[in-house]
Formats: structure tokens, C-alpha cells, sequence
């Protein structure tokens, strides 16, 4: 059933018990992406506040968590590091700038939202969109190596930590490599029914700190440092002229993923929660949070898949669930910040690393080559795209690959639906075309100058070659009859193809009838004046009706002795 996000405090306990079970878990990792992604801890945390309240408030998914992701990290760290290069005499610019992008793209998913697009946003095959999240994984964990390893990132992004590994491994810090590694050893072998009362990543958190302040006291240790207390202030949009096309290009591809992150995840609540989310307020409703979110400084955001199900499964069912965590965090900001300062940046790289490690869909990926090897070649590309060239470039390549390649298949099926049969072939076409005893006896008695042009299912642009090939068929014939009766969708191309087959037919003195052309299928038929072309009689609803009148033409002219058409 479709719902809306309206608030209300029927289930109010479940609502607060989720929020703050999901603020507990989005404390470490709005922490670890706020470092990760060079604009600082708080960053994250503003972020997680922002996305999550007006998300919330706005959206069309009450069960849903939103918050800043992995993936919608990556890309605001790209863009955080094109950006103040960009500007290396004033990196606060390009700070700015890059908080600017966040409501660029804010304002795209309102768009989006606003023009009814929610539907299409998740219209992508399968293979791209595993592809490109695992590829946006690969690059999650290729950044954390440096401060995995104790030191600071070498810049170039992907192409520079890998180019820099070997220094990086020379100069590795035992200390805070060890701190990482707990960090992630926790993560992955915490049981699961202790996960069930508190997240993992916390308890790496906790862990991984008081360890680095009992045992390493008078370590120079990397921490997260001071974070500013109180409300955040205003960052107004900020354009460089000279950088204004890159910044609108990365705000659609930033906008496009948080659609996709957010709708994904919905679909993900609906299955839990039986119910029906509403794509197009979703995105309004992300677009605002994202808005508000750069406003102040804070990371873009989009529905977090392991947030939302952690929240229905603690029994938040409404929007007061989002609500309450995102006070939840606010109170962390405002009060809790001695408490984080002494935090390691080692191990927010560890949590880091693990969310790009299930990011990766392992799933597909072991499985893809058995499924389909062209399906998993499309996978690979992506992912290498994705890693070392460019998002936009890999998406749109990897879409367009696997659209061909599906036009392609479908052509190849459905140009088996377009049959010629005359008398000469009438059991030929018997196993591809049903046709009744009487059809046959009228084809019989044209004595193979009847000829029938049977199309069904849908005629796509690339079914025009198979037309065009049958086509060839009539020149033996002195009567067309083209069958639309199982034709559902006509494509301007496959129309122009037997508009060409039916000019043909008449310039050389042929009659030609069309049956079943109704609805959608008449009027582009009339549009492009091919009825026209034909008397009014020769426009019947079924091919008996047709074949009747062709065997009584035929009749007339052998009485007549008179050639066909003449």
C-alpha cells in the first residue's frame, strides 16, 4: 500500500527505542567519514545530524535512516580534493566550494523529485549498479590505507596512495597500524548476539581509544583533536566561474547516487515493513536534507541500507525514529566533544575500511561469470572505470554497454516474431503462427498471390532490419496483407520500415490491406500518412475480412483476364 511519511506517536517507544539505537551506531561512522573525507570530524556528525533530521522530516520513507554513506563519501572526497587543488592558495575556497556542490546537488534531487523521476532513478541494470558500488568500495578502502598505516595521505587520491605504497609501507607506524587492525579484528569477529545490544563499530571505538590511552601514553598518537562545540554557522554557496561546470557536473553525479543510495535502501524498508514508500517525495525530501546539510558545513547524505534496518528491527516504524536520532547526535555535538577529541585517527580508518570491505558486492562478483559472462564483463569495466578513470565515465559507459547489448538480444528475439506466408508455406509457418482452417483455405485459393506480413509484439527500432529483410518476400506477390492485430507498440523506425514495404507494394500495382491497426498503432500510422496511401476498404479489423476481400480481387481479375493493378 503507498503511505506517506506523516508523524505521529502511535508507536512512540519503538520510534525512540530506533533512533537511539542508530545514533549510537552513527556516532563512529559519521566520525570516520567526517575524517575520511578531508572536511573533519565534525563535518560528519553536522552531516548526520542535518541529512538525518530534515530527511526525516521531509521524505517519503518513515522507516527510513539517512546519514552520510560510503559511497556519497567518496565522491565528496574526490570532490573536496579536485576542488581545494583547484584553489591552493585559498583551500577554505574550495571547501566552501565543495559544501556549495552538496546544495547543488540537493537542489537536482528536489528536481528530480518534483518532476515525478523517482521511479526511473533505480531503472539501471543490475550489473552496473554492482559494479559501480563495488568499485566506489575498492576506492573507500585504497584511502584508508595511509592513515590505516599511521601517516598522513600523500594526495592524488586513488592513482596517489597507490603510486605512494611503498613509502607508505617503509614508514608504516606500528602503533597506530596496530590500533586499525584492532579496530577491524573487533569489527569482524564481535559475536553476533553481542551485536544485538550494541554495534560493533562503537564498541571499536571505545576499544581502540582507551587502548591507545592506557597502553601508548607517550606515543605521539594521530587523534581527531578538538571539535568545535555549538551550532554550526552558515556557509553561503560560494562559485568560482572557472570552476562552475566541474562543480555542476559533480553536483548531478553526487545528486544521482543519492537518489540511488536512498530509493535502493527504501525498497529495502518496503520489503521489511510490507508497506509502499513514495520515490518522488523521498528525493524531495533527501534534496532539502542535502540542501541544509552544505549549508552548514556538513556532509551530503542519502538512506543508510544497515541504519534503516537496524531501525525497524528495534521497532521504529514512523519518522519520529529519524528524528529522534538525529537529536540524539545533536546532543553529542553540542556537549560530548572532549569525549572524541582523544579518539585515533588510526582506528576511524579501520571502521572506514570495513564499510568499503561491505560495500563490495562479494555477492555478485563471486557468482556474475557464472550468471553471464558479458554481464560480468560489464561488471569489471565499470569497476575499473569507477576506480581509476572517472564515475560519470564508468555509469554512462557501463548503461550504455549493457543497453545495447539487451537491444541487441531483444532485436534478435523479436525479429523471429516478423513471418511472411503465402500458400506455398502455410505449413511452414504453422509451428510460429496460428492460423484457423478457414485463413488457410482462403490463402490456398489466392494460389500463392496472397501474401501475409504477420508482425507480432512489440516492433522496436532495431526490428526494422527484419522487415526490411521479409520484405524482399513480396515481389513474388500481387497482394500485401500487413497483420498489426498482435503488434502492442509500434517504433517510428519499424513504421517507417513498412511504410517503405507498403509504397513499394503500391508503386508496383499491388493491393495492400493492413488489419488490426487500433488505438496508439492507427494513429502513428495516420500520422505519418500511410493510411492514407490505401482506400478506406482495404483498412479491416481482422485478416479474415482481408483474405476475403483478396481472393474476391483475385477472382475479378482472372475473369477479366486483366493484370493486377492495371
Amino acid at each position: 500500500m503507498q503511505i506517506t511519511n506523516k508523524i505521529h506517536f502511535r508507536n512512540l517507544k519503538g520510534d525512540i527505542f530506533g533512533g537511539v539505537t542508530t545514533a549510537i551506531i552513527a556516532l563512529p561512522l559519521a566520525l570516520a567519514f567526517g575524517v575520511a573525507s578531508g572536511a573533519g570530524p565534525i563535518a560528519g556528525l553536522y552531516g548526520a545530524v542535518l541529512v538525518g533530521f530534515f530527511a526525516a522530516l521531509f521524505g517519503g520513507t518513515p522507516t527510513l535512516i539517512s546519514e552520510p554513506t560510503g559511497p556519497m563519501t567518496v565522491i565528496i572526497t574526490a570532490i573536496i580534493l579536485n576542488l581545494t587543488a583547484a584553489n591552493p592558495d585559498n583551500p577554505e575556497m574550495g571547501l566552501a566550494m565543495a559544501f556549495t556542490v552538496v546544495m547543488m546537488a540537493g537542489a537536482f534531487q528536489i528536481l528530480l523529485g518534483v518532476f515525478r523521476l523517482g521511479q526511473y532513478i533505480t531503472l539501471m541494470p543490475y550489473t552496473v549498479i554492482s559494479g559501480f558500488m563495488s568499485g566506489i568500495g575498492i576506492i573507500l578502502v585504497i584511502l584508508q590505507i595511509s592513515p590505516f598505516l599511521g601517516q598522513e595521505n600523500p594526495g592524488g587520491g586513488v592513482l596517489g596512495t597507490i603510486t605512494n605504497l611503498p613509502n607508505l609501507i617503509s614508514n608504516i607506524n606500528p602503533t597506530e597500524t596496530g590500533l586499525a587492525i584492532l579496530a577491524v579484528v573487533i569489527i569482524f569477529l564481535m559475536p553476533a548476539r553481542l551485536k544485538k545490544f550494541v554495534p560493533p563499530q562503537l564498541v571499536a571505538l571505545v576499544v581502540g581509544t582507551v587502548v591507545s590511552l592506557v597502553f601508548f601514553p607517550d606515543v605521539d598518537i594521530r587523534r581527531i583533536g578538538e571539535i568545535p562545540r555549538g551550532l554550526p554557522q552558515i556557509q553561503l554557496p560560494v562559485f568560482s566561474a572557472a570552476q562552475f561546470q566541474i562543480m555542476l557536473i559533480d553536483s548531478m553525479v553526487l545528486g544521482m547516487l543519492g537518489c540511488i543510495d536512498a530509493l535502493l535502501t527504501s525498497t529495502v524498508a518496503d520489503s521489511l515493513t510490507r508497506t509502499q514508500h513514495n520515490s518522488d517525495k523521498e528525493l524531495i525530501g533527501q534534496g532539502i536534507a542535502n540542501i541544509v546539510s552544505g549549508l552548514f558545513g556538513g556532509l551530503p547524505g542519502a538512506g543508510a541500507t544497515m541504519g534503516t534496518v537496524v531501525n525497524i528491527q528495534t521497532g521504529g516504524r514512523t519518522a519520529v525514529s529519524g528524528l529522534t536520532r538525529a537529536l540524539v547526535l545533536l546532543v553529542v555535538v553540542l556537549w560530548a566533544g572532549p569525549l572524541t577529541e582523544v579518539i585515533p585517527m588510526a582506528v576511524l580508518a579501520g571502521i572506514a575500511l570495513k564499510v568499503g570491505i561491505d560495500i563490495i558486492d562479494w555477492s555478485f562478483l563471486k557468482r556474475a561469470h557464472k550468471v553471464s559472462l558479458k554481464g560480468a564483463g560489464i561488471m569489471y569495466v565499470v569497476i575499473g572505470l569507477t576506480v581509476f578513470v572517472d564515475l560519470i565515465a564508468a555509469v554512462g559507459i557501463g548503461v550504455f554497454v549493457a543497453n545495447i547489448l539487451t537491444i541487441s538480444r531483444l532485436t534478435s528475439l523479436q525479429s523471429q516474431s516478423v513471418k511472411t506466408i503465402s500458400d506455398d508455406a502455410i505449413s511452414d509457418a504453422d509451428d510460429q503462427i496460428v492460423l484457423t482452417k478457414e485463413e488457410k483455405d482462403l490463402l490456398k485459393q489466392g494460389e500463392g498471390r496472397i501474401l501475409l506480413f504477420h508482425l507480432s509484439g512489440p516492433m522496436i527500432f532495431g526490428v526494422s532490419k527484419a522487415i526490411s529483410r521479409q520484405h524482399t518476400a513480396m515481389k513474388d506477390h500481387d497482394i500485401l496483407i500487413v497483420d498489426l492485430t498482435e503488434v502492442p507498440l509500434l517504433g517510428v523506425t519499424s513504421s517507417l520500415a513498412i511504410e517503405n514495404a507498403i509504397v513499394e507494394a503500391i508503386e508496383e500495382g499491388r493491393q495492400v490491406f493492413i488489419v488490426g491497426a487500433t488505438g496508439k498503432i492507427k494513429k502513428r500510422l495516420e500520422n505519418l500518412g500511410i493510411l492514407n496511401l490505401l482506400p478506406q476498404e482495404h483498412l479491416v479489423n481482422s485478416c479474415i475480412e482481408a483474405l476475403e476481400q483478396a481472393v474476391e480481387i483475385l477472382q475479378v481479375y482472372k475473369q477479366r483476364s486483366i493484370p493486377l493493378g492495371k
